[in-house]
């Protein structure tokens, strides 16, 4: 599906190595927009480019880049904007979990999510957003997870992470309202990826989920779709994010019913 708005858009992928990420930057790809591919692994980030450049013609620059090195990420970004000029829309897709009861999470593990979800994605924001409102036109897209809108046990830290990055989308949307830059969260629930390689090293929670993991197919083409629109929140699966509605309306019920169920993960 070739969709027309991307045509020639210039689009900044973090976290395009891989799952969701190299997914997304494949449906851009395929709609003749430029791609900007950035991750830690440089080698997928070479793969995923000679791939692309393959089936479609457009420009595609790739850069080894771990968010949570805001010196690294002014560095990468100010070469960019040299280069090409502006960015239209910038996907903040890097992130990592680690599932730990609170007591037993690791003080580099508990900095580390915090550096690379939060710190790194408001870093990567803060260099588009000059030009985004000096152009007056522009895309920010945050990819959360239902675990910024509910948390659950033994993501405590990693919801911490999610609920600061909503915190963060929501204000912002507010600040860039009268510059006509969209701001959207992606709250996801689980999706099949190398992701729980990480977060999940004793395998329990995928086997208690797995019949409700999503495809990043899926997820990648719900991001797509709303590029350039007036998107707010993409809430995956929709059944699931009722679990947060119900939280906000009713938090003690939830917590005492719910609790053996989310103690499953």
């Amino acid at each position: 599906m070739v969709r027309e708005q991307l045509k020639g858009k210039n689009i900044v992928i973090t976290g395009a190595s891989g799952g969701i990420g190299a997914e997304i930057a494949k449906l851009c790809a395929a709609s003749g927009a430029n791609l900007i591919l950035l991750a830690r692994s440089v080698d997928k980030l070479e793969q995923l480019k000679s791939s692309l450049a393959q089936q479609f013609q457009i420009n595609v620059d790739v850069f080894q880049l771990d968010v949570s090195d805001t010196n690294r990420v002014k560095e990468v970004f100010e070469h960019i904007l040299k280069k090409i000029g502006y960015i239209d829309i910038l996907v903040n897709n890097a992130g990592f979990g680690v599932f730990r009861e609170a007591h037993e999470a690791k003080m580099d593990e508990i900095k580390g999510m915090f550096n690379v979800n939060v710190v790194g994605l408001m870093a990567c924001t803060s260099m588009v957003l000059p030009k985004m409102r000096e152009r007056r036109f522009g895309h920010i897209i945050n990819i959360a997870s239902q675990a910024g809108k509910l948390a659950t046990p033994k993501s405590s830290v990693y919801s911490a992470t999610k609920h600061a990055v909503l915190g963060y989308t929501n204000a912002l949307r507010m600040e860039l309202a009268d510059y006509n830059v969209q701001v959207t969260s992606v709250n996801p629930g689980p999706i099949a990826t190398n992701f729980f390689n990480i977060a999940d090293e004793q395998g329990t929670y995928v086997k208690n989920v797995q019949r409700f993991m999503l495809q990043p197919e899926y997820v990648a083409q719900k991001v797509v779709d709303s590029m350039l629109t007036k998107t707010r929140e993409i809430n995956l699966p929709r059944w699931m994010n009722m679990g947060s509605v119900v939280y906000v309306l009713f938090p003690r019920l939830f917590e005492r019913i719910g609790k053996r169920v989310l103690n499953s993960k």
